[in-house]
């Protein structure tokens, strides 16, 4: 099922500066919009829509569907290739699609094992991805950190591609600039159901680390392309997952002190607002998307 507005409610897709500033690029009441990606070459933002792909210019803020064949809707879990021609995608059946970010024919690359895989990362080389798997598409079981061969078939990893992190939750997995290591989020360092705090862990399964520790729930944290910065979503304490329509704060931290924030835009959001990397190419600005209402948007 696509996600759908509210009466009222608008997409307001913003672009963020590490200086802090931010400006709103494109509103909209028609179509709610998701989890932006930035295009290799800087010139326009890629986002999901009513089971669609967007490409939204970065400079005239005009919106356009990218034509693509043999998929079904898609989710809100889309990431870049590194050769800046090709999107990796999640799609509404619980497979992993590859397809010309240019538009055209998708191929899926995950097989039928039994689980629904939610993509997040792709490895700078291009070579693999990371993925939350959810066996028998049970959301009632926690989410399992996975890799895999982008182009399909075996694993990349030991033990069917599995890591190991931790007995809880997981989630938003996602490659570091040097490919040495994956970000994510885990319910594994408390027994509060839904208390997701940021971490990673080396890409051979070794290393994990929490990297703050905080009252809130904490999603998706996402590094720049030069690793100096890193943004991440920040939910109020006792959220159980990463539902919509809540007071969500998107924050920037240096990737040297984590715990404590350079800047931080509160706003009405949660899915879609942060989902994956959002990073412009330049490391110098990144975006999101808010959700207000029609209240909120006249104040």
């Amino acid at each position: 099922m696509n996600r759908t507005l509210q009466a009222g409610q608008r997409s307001e897709v913003w672009i963020a500066s590490v200086t802090g500033e931010s400006t709103m690029l494109y509103s909209t009441h028609e179509l709610l919009l998701e989890a932006p990606n930035w295009t290799l070459d800087g010139s326009a933002l890629v986002l999901n829509g009513d089971g669609k792909l967007w490409k939204l210019d970065a400079s005239t803020a005009e919106l356009t569907e990218v034509p693509l064949t043999g998929i079904p809707d898609l989710n809100n879990d889309h990431v870049l290739a590194p050769d800046g021609e090709t999107i990796f995608l999640s799609a509404n059946d619980g497979h992993i699609y590859r397809a010309p970010l240019a538009g055209g024919t998708a191929e899926r690359i995950t097989t039928d094992d039994g689980s629904f895989h939610f993509l997040h990362g792709v490895s700078p080389d291009g070579k693999e991805l990371a993925y939350v798997g959810i066996e028998g598409g049970d959301f009632s079981q926690p989410g399992r950190l996975v890799t895999m061969a982008s182009d399909g078939g075996a694993a990349a990893a030991v033990d069917v591609g599995q890591v190991d992190a931790g007995p809880g939750h997981c989630d938003g997995p996602e490659y570091s600039p040097d490919g040495k290591w994956l970000y994510l989020n885990t319910e594994s360092f408390g027994t509060a159901p839904g208390h997701a705090q940021l971490a990673r862990i080396r890409v051979d399964g070794t290393g994990f680390e929490r990297l703050l520790e905080s009252d809130t729930v904490d999603w998706f944290p996402h590094l720049s392309p030069d690793g100096r910065y890193a943004a991440y979503l920040r939910f109020p304490a006792g959220t159980q997952g990463h539902p919509a329509d809540l007071p969500v704060a998107v924050v920037l931290v240096s990737t040297g002190d984590w715990p404590t924030p350079l800047h931080s835009w509160p706003l009405f959001g949660g899915q879609g607002t942060l989902n994956v990397n959002s990073w412009s190419p330049d490391s110098e600005r990144f975006a999101f998307v808010a959700y207000p209402l029609a209240k909120q948007t006249e104040d």
